[in-house]
């Protein structure tokens, strides 16, 4: 059975006076996390100026990787290790798309974004390529488009358009994922 890539999502509270130590102690946890299999990156998104909530994301290729890494016993005296830094503490769990979202939208939401992002971008490389990249056979031309167009997508494109459409994004209620059941939802 195939099992797709899963995100671990995690917000923590971070007070001010230990944000230099709060760093220090997840580049600490990223680097223990990619000594495990499965382990495809990690990142930590400080928060806005005047906010104190941090993003961490951990991604594992498949769920049998993640309850690995989630049930080490490394892993759990590095959290240990760094409880006094942490005031607050929130994780889930998600697979595809839903990983671009604080809190999964319904699909439909995410398509629409997702084509939001994509139409504008599509419509400006095919005016601005268009005509070399219509004199190229099919299969090269698709190869050449999707080169340029995913990892701009991935990395800029839709990043941003998920940011400027979080207020319709997101629901009223955050909804629990259940893409990870089984897995601790202990804070990582």
């Amino acid at each position: 059975m195939h099992s797709e890539p899963l995100t671990f999502l995690v917000s923590r509270r971070i007070a001010p006076a230990h944000q230099q130590d709060f760093t220090r102690w997840m580049l600490a946890g990223e680097a223990l996390a990619g000594g495990f299999d499965g382990f495809l990156g990690a990142g930590l998104f400080a928060p806005p100026p005047g906010e104190e909530t941090w993003q961490i994301v951990f991604r594992f290729a498949d769920a049998p990787s993640l309850d690995n890494w989630m049930h080490a016993p490394e892993r759990n005296a590095w959290l240990a290790a760094g409880t006094h830094l942490v005031q607050q503490s929130d994780a889930r769990c998600a697979s595809g798309l839903d990983g671009w979202f604080v809190s999964p939208p319904p699909r439909w939401k995410q398509a629409v974004a997702v084509w939001l992002a994509f139409f504008p971008v599509s419509l400006l490389v095919n005016a601005v390529l268009g005509d070399w990249l219509a004199s190229l056979v099919l299969p090269l031309r698709v190869l050449l488009s999707t080169l340029l167009l995913t990892p701009l997508m991935v990395c800029v494109v839709i990043p941003w358009v998920t940011r400027l459409l979080a207020g319709w994004l997101q629901p009223a209620s955050p909804a629990h994922s259940g893409r990870c059941a089984g897995l601790s939802q202990k804070a990582g």
